[in-house]
């Protein structure tokens, strides 16, 4: 099993990026997915998750309304497409998948991401 997490890059405040993850040995549709962020001096944070049918999601408060996250399971792929960026939303993306639920727990996810650098600034 393996995610490949892309898309991250340096912009400024107010652009928009979209983070993809690309899943391979696994069938995506069967899991929930949940995108975390690390800032420097930080913990870990969950920013938002979508369940394994991908009809709910969940979105920490900060990023409601800017944020979506979608997946495509004939790609098997997950996006999380992050709008009206702010320069608290620098951080490391990762993605991870579980393989029942979306859970608020970090070691409850199975398998993670390598991550991509998100950086806003002006």
């Amino acid at each position: 099993v393996q995610l490949q997490a892309s898309g991250g890059g340096s912009v400024q405040p107010g652009s928009s990026l979209r983070l993809s993850c690309v899943g391979s040995g696994f069938t995506l549709e069967d899991y929930a997915i949940a995108w975390f962020r690390q800032a420097p001096g930080r913990e870990r944070e969950q920013v938002s998750c979508i369940r394994p049918r991908g009809r709910i999601t969940y979105y920490v408060d900060s990023v409601k309304g800017r944020f979506t996250i979608s997946k495509n399971n004939a790609e098997n792929t997950a996006y999380l497409q992050m709008n009206s960026l702010r320069p608290e939303d620098t951080a490391v993306y990762y993605c991870a998948i579980n393989r029942h639920y979306c859970s608020a727990f970090d070691e409850e996810y199975d398998y993670w991401g390598q991550g991509t650098q998100v950086t806003v600034s002006s």
